[in-house]
C-alpha cells in the first residue's frame, strides 16, 4: 500500500499533515481514504524528508490539474519514485506576501533544500505525462 504525505493548509492555521492512501487491490479504484496525523509521527528523525511546495489558489484550473498529476506521480513506483516526498500546498491567498510573488505565475512547485530555503522548479507543462512529472520532480532532489 502506497503512502503520499500532503500538508495542507495555510498562512493562518499552518499546514496540516494527511496520508493518502490507495488500495493495495486495485490503484486505479477512484476510493481514496484520508487519515490525520500529525507531522512528527510521519517520518524518522534520523532522516531528512524530502519536502516539496506547491503554491496555488482556489478556482486555479492550472493548479487543480497540476495538483491531479502530482497525486497520480507520488502514487508511481519505479526508479523515480518520490513516494517519499512531502507536498505542502499553499493557499497563496491567504498570504500577501505569497500572493505579491505568485499571483501572475500559479502554479509554482518549490522545492525545499536541507538548509530551509525554497528554490522554484521550472514550470511544467499541462501537456506532460505523470511519469515526466514524477521524472523531473525526482531530478530535482538528485541535484
Amino acid at each position: 500500500m502506497g503512502v503520499v504525505r500532503i500538508a495542507i493548509g495555510n498562512a493562518a492555521t499552518g499546514p496540516q499533515l494527511f496520508q493518502h492512501f490507495r488500495s493495495a487491490a486495485n490503484p486505479a479504484a477512484p476510493s481514496t481514504r484520508f487519515a490525520f496525523c500529525t507531522a512528527s509521527a510521519s517520518f524518522s528523525s534520523s532522516s531528512t524528508p524530502r519536502k516539496l511546495i506547491l503554491y496555488s489558489k482556489p478556482g486555479c484550473c492550472l493548479c487543480d490539474g497540476l495538483k491531479e498529476k502530482l497525486d497520480a506521480a507520488f502514487s508511481l513506483s519505479g526508479m523515480n519514485s518520490i513516494s517519499d516526498v512531502q507536498l505542502q500546498i499553499r493557499d497563496i491567498t491567504t498570504n500577501p506576501e505569497w500572493e505579491r510573488l505568485y499571483q501572475y505565475e500559479i502554479p509554482v512547485l518549490a522545492r525545499v533544500r536541507e538548509d530551509g530555503t525554497e528554490e522554484a522548479l521550472p514550470r511544467l507543462s499541462p501537456r506532460l505525462s505523470v511519469e515526466l512529472v514524477q521524472k523531473k520532480i525526482a531530478a530535482a532532489f538528485d541535484q
